[in-house]
């Protein structure tokens, strides 16, 4: 009979394991010695804060291909092989939850084509934390990863987004790599229209938590009095939600 692939939510930052874990997920975490990972160094400082009692370098963790179209069905089948032997094994990712935005969700895919048991565990997820307290739509949603970096590409994504929002009452979210924070809300506000309400949400669940939720308009104002938000080099979550209202326009 085959062990069961349980999935691990890790922390988003430093924080409490003791507000952003169940205890029951603790347990389970603590009792795996066998690891799928995206990088085993993270993963190993991660499971000494998460309590792990083992000796670390008693616990088999396994790497993922840094490039996903190594990730083939070979290689899952070598990262799965002792799970479909029996032995119960633990999917993590560098921050989060595995297999959203990550490329753990193949491991997920190969599992269920194995018949291998795939059980998911509570734990902290910027995209939900970042919806639910954003006071956007969260009945219709949409995420779409990274937008693109040339300048070009990016306008036309950031317009097509809105239009979507507007037409579907959709609420957007995207990601952006923590240095070219600053520069997505650049273009964000010079391409947005004013009513549309734009959520964001940085350092979820540490002490520099930020969430805050502006039409465009209002933050164009805030920015020229208080400046830049700090944003630089801080994991964020930018959600949008745009409106059908009469009188948009874009400055």
């Amino acid at each position: 009979m085959a062990g069961c692939l349980h999935l691990l939510p890790v922390q988003l930052g430093p924080a409490d394991t003791a507000t952003t874990h169940p205890p029951g997920v603790l347990t389970t975490l603590q009792r795996l010695d066998y690891f799928i990972v995206e990088r085993a160094k993270t993963a190993r400082a991660d499971l000494r804060k998460l309590g792990h009692p083992a000796q670390l370098a008693s616990l088999v963790i396994e790497e993922l291909a840094a490039q996903p179209e190594k990730l083939d069905q070979a290689e899952l089948d070598r990262l799965l092989a002792p799970i479909l032997a029996g032995k119960d094994g633990g999917l993590m990712s560098e921050a989060g939850c595995p297999a959203v935005a990550d490329p753990g969700a193949l491991v997920v895919r190969r599992a269920h084509e194995l018949g291998i048991q795939v059980v998911p565990h509570v734990g902290p997820s910027s995209l939900l934390l970042a919806l639910m307290a954003s006071g956007l739509n969260g009945q219709s949603f949409r995420f779409h990863g990274y937008l693109p970096i040339q300048t070009e590409a990016r306008q036309r994504a950031i317009a097509e987004i809105e239009a979507e929002s507007a037409r579907r009452n959709q609420t957007e979210l995207f990601i952006e790599t923590p240095y070219r924070n600053l520069a997505m809300l650049d273009a964000l506000l010079l391409h947005l229209k004013d009513s549309t309400r734009l959520c964001i949400a940085s350092g979820l669940t540490t002490t520099e938590e930020r969430i805050t939720t502006r039409s465009v308009a209002d933050w164009k104002r805030t920015r020229k009095q208080a400046g830049q938000p700090d944003l630089d080099r801080q994991p964020a979550i930018f959600l949008l939600l745009a409106t059908t209202a009469r009188g948009d326009k874009r400055r």
